[in-house]
């Protein structure tokens, strides 16, 4: 009888044992989980533009939020698939693809490697966006809205031109978008729209600036990368007064007397808010950019009156505020 009482309180005891363990684990807070960011750029970091915006937002994210991370640059589009598996196998579960061009890429390897969290880059919503993919979408016509405004009302001549790399969907959207502002203006004034080919080639940018020029057109709205360096050359050597302006980032240095704005944009805020929301459990999801995150006009406008800063900060404020919706067309341009 001992025997028993002694067995059943033993029993009893590690029952209560193991219950307070079981209430212990469960009541133990679990692990944070460890997110290390790899982005892959399809230029060098140095070019102090897009590719220079996107290692500035890869390395405030490390200093700002304290995730590891690493990148590669100057990655072909045919390379880009085999870069973010390297990437995956090496433990990195924040992939961020930093150029439209890799967005079917980074689309199908998110759909296979649903774990890790995925930022790719569009100039639109995906519709077929897997649930771990969160969607960059550029909205470049936000920002030529205005600077359409800004040459519309700046040319002396009336003829104002836009300057592309290749002739994709974001680039006709940007020339829309001028049209659309020249339009809501009721300004007598004819845009010429030609693509060079390349987004970095100064010499053939400095071409058809050139011959522009030789047209009459006295206002060049740039939308190239290293091809701007071909466009400020052709407005310094012009025989009459030529006005430009440029994107991504600050070009007024490379000429001063030139430059009349920038529409600049800035990577760094949306993605430290988006990697927030990652380690906070949203995987994926769609974010815009434009005049209340990433997108700014540079002010002020330098080499035009006073008085139309004043103006184009109005037009400015007005699209942020929803006063002005900026269509997002598409269409080729003729």
């Amino acid at each position: 009888m001992r025997v028993r009482t002694a067995a059943l309180a033993a029993l009893v005891l590690l029952i209560a044992l193991l219950a307070g363990c079981t209430r212990q684990a469960a009541e133990a807070p679990q692990q944070a989980k460890t997110y290390k960011l790899a982005a892959i750029f399809p230029g060098v970091v140095s070019d102090a533009d897009y590719n220079t915006l996107g290692y500035i937002a890869t390395t405030s994210v490390k200093s700002d939020l304290g995730v590891e991370t690493a990148y590669s640059e100057n990655v072909a589009v045919p390379d880009v698939e085999r870069v973010m598996r390297e990437y995956l196998d090496n433990g990195f579960n924040i992939i961020w693809t930093h150029g439209g061009q890799f967005i079917n890429q980074t689309r199908d390897l998110a759909k296979q490697f649903t774990e890790a969290a995925f930022i790719g880059e569009t100039d639109g919503e995906l519709p077929d966006a897997p649930p771990n993919l969160w969607v960059i979408d550029r909205n470049f016509q936000v920002g030529f809205y205005p600077l359409g405004a800004v040459a519309a009302k700046a040319t002396r001549s009336g003829r104002i031109g836009y300057i592309g790399g290749l002739s994709l969907p974001f680039s006709y959207m940007e020339v829309h978008a001028m049209q659309q502002a020249i339009r809501d203006l009721g300004a007598d004034v004819n845009l010429r729209a030609v693509w060079v080919g390349d987004f970095n080639d100064p010499t053939k940018a400095r071409a058809i600036a050139d011959v522009m020029i030789a047209e009459g057109v006295d206002v060049l709205v740039g939308s190239l990368n290293l091809g701007m360096l071909g466009i400020f050359e052709a407005a310094k050597r012009s025989p009459r007064p030529v006005l430009v302006t440029g994107k991504y980032t600050d070009k007024s240095g490379f000429a001063p007397q030139h430059t009349i704005t920038s529409v600049l944009y800035d990577f760094a805020g949306p993605m430290k808010e988006i990697v927030g929301k990652i380690r906070s459990g949203e995987t994926g999801g769609y974010y815009p950019l434009g005049f209340h995150t990433g997108v700014a006009l540079q002010m002020p406008l330098k080499n035009v009156p006073a008085e139309l800063g004043g103006e184009i900060e109005q037009i400015v404020a007005s699209v942020r505020d929803g006063k002005v919706t900026v269509v997002k067309d598409a269409t080729p341009v003729r």
